[in-house]
């Protein structure tokens, strides 16, 4: 089954609307240098309207170089299930990261990392991470932006990326292009923020209700 995940959630509402129209993910940005930033408090509402509603999906915290230890105190806080690493963390961090959930009792967190690809040599540097993480998540290079900047990848230099672990494709999809981008590419998952969006943090409902009915055409 394809994981479909909408990052960028500010609003319970729209979280538990965003849900009910069958997302398998809510992504929730925690570094504060992003225009989607919410505090792990503000996280801690939406997803306990969302599992009481929907236990099933999971709920990813995006950071951003942040220090081990605060990952895990704002998983506690906003009840996180993914932490997402959308920074310049290692491998060796990563593995850093799981050893101390595992410390912590959250042995069940995950751990995504997310990577900027500009070149093919970045697809080689990606396998490095899959003994440390549990998916990768391949998203548009920008050199001031992190993330939700609404460029697309080159899915052509994609077809033969098989990194021996589930992986999210990201960058610039909207409910326009989604097909396009499944029809070549096999990811495991998918991940929007801009290109479900009215303002960021805020989605457009209508644009989320057209990318899942793209999605049930498959």
């Amino acid at each position: 089954m394809l994981e479909v995940k909408i990052c960028g959630i500010t609003q319970v509402r729209q979280g538990v609307a965003i849900a009910q129209q069958g997302a398998t993910a809510l992504g929730y940005i925690c570094t504060t240098k992003s225009p989607r930033y919410i505090t792990p408090d503000d996280i801690a509402p939406i997803t306990a309207a969302v599992r009481a509603a929907h236990p099933e999906v999971q709920h990813f915290g995006v950071f951003v170089n942040e220090g081990v230890a605060a990952m895990i105190a704002i998983a506690r806080t906003a009840d996180l299930s993914v932490l997402q690493l959308h920074g310049d963390e290692t491998p060796a961090i990563c593995q850093l990261l799981r050893d101390a959930l595992e410390m912590a009792d959250l042995p069940n967190v995950q751990i995504v990392k997310a990577l900027r690809i500009r070149t093919t040599e970045d697809l080689t540097e990606a396998r490095r991470y899959v003994p440390a993480v549990d998916a990768l998540l391949l998203d548009a290079y920008h050199p001031d932006q992190l993330g939700g900047t609404g460029k697309t990848l080159d899915w052509q230099s994609l077809k033969e990326f098989s990194p021996g672990c589930p992986w999210f494709l990201a960058g610039g999809l909207t409910p326009n292009n989604v097909l396009d981008a499944l029809s070549q590419l096999s990811p495991n998952g998918i991940d929007l923020s801009s290109g479900v969006e009215r303002s960021p943090g805020d989605k457009d409902m209508n644009k989320v209700e057209q990318l899942f009915e793209q999605l049930r055409s498959i």
